[in-house]
């Protein structure tokens, strides 16, 4: 995948209706502090398109970017924070749901946790409600670069039987820093996006 053209074409909140795309969507979702505008902004080799926040859960939208006019990247409303009351995690969690249903060109979703620690009960939360939605996620795995080597197959193995991933999951070390992963996320983003009507 050679991304030329980008842009940030729709930006929905609580309110808004689902956009009827017709390009497929790939989704990412991951807790407010995993490093997930970092991932986006490496994808599409742009500095500071997708907006990093000095705030974890300061996105509040669900953000489509147009890339290349063939697809969108969905930046979903990071979750788990713990400064933002009940009754806004309810009208985020509303709204992920809301698009998680309706849209009917999501071809995949990325769940992003942070290879350093143990998932969280909010990971597996996310995790299981992804698959309640009948999707299976993707696991990124972030901040590769803030391990050592030496503990990578250590630390995918944590998240891999903290998340009780089935065995064919797909796991992909991810570094904004190194773009460690980089290469493999977009060879597989070429891959669901070339897949038939019936799905991934």
């Amino acid at each position: 995948m050679v991304i030329k053209n980008v842009s940030l074409e729709t930006v929905i909140g609580v309110t808004s209706k689902i956009p009827q795309n017709t390009m497929p969507e790939i989704a990412f979702a991951g807790k407010s502090n995993v490093g997930k505008s970092s991932l986006i902004n490496t994808l599409m080799n742009r500095k500071s398109l997708a907006r990093t926040s000095a705030q974890p859960g300061k996105t509040q939208t669900i953000n489509f970017y147009n890339i290349n006019d063939v697809l969108y990247f969905v930046d979903l409303p990071g979750y788990g924070y713990a400064k933002v009351s009940q009754h806004e995690k309810e009208k985020w969690g509303k709204m992920i749901e809301n698009y998680l249903r309706q849209s009917k060109v999501l071809k995949a979703i990325f769940l992003l946790v942070d290879i350093r620690h143990d998932p969280s009960a909010n990971d597996k939360l996310m995790y299981e409600w992804i698959l309640s939605n009948g999707f299976r996620p993707i696991i990124i795995a972030t901040k590769a670069d803030k391990i050592n080597r030496s503990q990578l197959q250590k630390q995918v193995k944590a998240v891999r039987q903290g998340l009780g991933l089935e065995k064919d999951t797909i796991i992909i070390p991810f570094s904004a820093q190194t773009k460690q992963g980089r290469d493999e996320i977009y060879e597989l983003i070429d891959h669901i996006i070339e897949q038939p009507e019936e799905g991934v």
